[in-house]
């Protein structure tokens, strides 16, 4: 059901997927360098299973649905872009996303579900999964939802890992930026306008054929 040469192209497309600047991996970063690894995984956690909510959606059909409704395609974009720009306000807002004061810092519970929320209510992640699995799926080869959920989950698993090594990597930098504030600022205001820029890309997503 799953070919060798298959599956490692599979990975190194997921590689490249997971390793792409965006709103998750900045955010699993961020929990790194401001509360440590914990945060850090379960952020990276949250979008693994968001990838796994997409997935789900996609084998099912419910993608295939939201893509061809224009009303539902609609909500589901307001949904993600809006809460993605709202992430964006209170990074340049407060400038606490990355925070060394305890008071700054959130819940690992709050982590957990922002790093879900910021995969699941964005729709790029879910019409990426409709385009991107289908292409090393084949009908000759066993159940075709069976191979999606698979792949996802390979994807999901490769994300969580992914991010959470860089979360623990940023981790290792926190001491540094404890004594360096101006450069605190800017990775506050650099994560404020990449949610925003993911945002206003959401809302400026299109539906296809």
């Amino acid at each position: 059901m799953f070919p060798t040469d298959v599956l490692l192209a599979y990975l190194a497309a997921c590689l490249v997927v997971v390793l792409a600047p965006g709103p998750d991996n900045i955010l699993a970063i961020s929990r790194g360098l401001s509360q440590g690894k914990a945060a850090a995984a379960l952020s990276s956690i949250g979008a693994g299973l968001g990838i796994m909510c997409h997935t789900v959606a996609a084998a099912l059909g419910l993608s295939l649905v939201i893509q061809a409704s224009p009303v539902a395609f609609w909500a589901v974009k307001a949904v993600g872009g809006v809460y993605l720009l709202w992430l964006g306000y209170k990074a340049l807002r407060s400038r606490n996303l990355i925070s060394f004061e305890p008071g700054a810092h959130q819940s690992l519970r709050k982590v957990f579900f922002t790093g879900l929320l910021s995969n699941v209510l964005n729709p790029k992640p879910g019409l990426f999964v409709l385009a991107f699995l289908p292409q090393f799926v084949s009908a000759a080869r066993g159940p075709v939802a069976v191979q999606m959920l698979v792949y996802g989950a390979i994807f999901a698993v490769l994300t969580a890992l992914i991010f959470s090594v860089l979360g623990a990597f940023a981790f290792r930098l926190s001491g540094w930026l404890k004594r360096q504030p101006r450069v605190g600022t800017g990775l506050n205001v650099g994560a404020g306008l990449t949610f925003i820029g993911a945002g206003l890309s959401v809302l400026a997503l299109r539906q296809r054929a």
